[in-house]
């Protein structure tokens, strides 16, 4: 099943603005990465996420894939798809984190971890 949330553009005198959700259950935060710094290889059992990348330098390993995503590209990472976060450039890189589901910091799978954490 998608759960992926819909994506709306909106037109206005001004500029425009983008909705990522309407009226869903969610929790939103700012990842900032440091410099040479990489998160847990992880996945999680009760929520999908949708990344915006902020800043160059992002490095993301979604599933078996190794990407490199632009300012502004968005990332849905589905339930249970291992991912890993990472600030491959000379500055740090922030992602604007959207979490759909139970929203637990207890409910991450760590597979790897260079600080030495793991488990759930």
């Amino acid at each position: 099943m998608d759960h992926r949330p819909p994506s709306v553009k909106v037109d206005k005198p001004w500029g425009r603005f983008e909705q990522y959700t309407h009226n869903l259950p969610c929790t939103v935060k700012i990842i900032t990465v440091a410099p040479g710094g990489t998160l847990s290889r992880q996945y999680h059992h009760q929520r999908d996420e949708l990344w915006v990348v902020l800043d160059p330098g992002a490095k993301v390993e979604l599933g078996e894939n190794v990407l490199y995503p632009e300012q502004e590209e968005k990332l849905f990472i589905p339930r249970e798809t291992v991912h890993r976060l990472s600030a491959d450039g000379d500055g740090p890189v922030r992602v604007l984190e959207i979490s759909f589901g139970e929203f637990d910091e207890e409910d991450i799978v760590r597979l790897e971890d260079v600080y030495g954490r793991t488990g759930p």
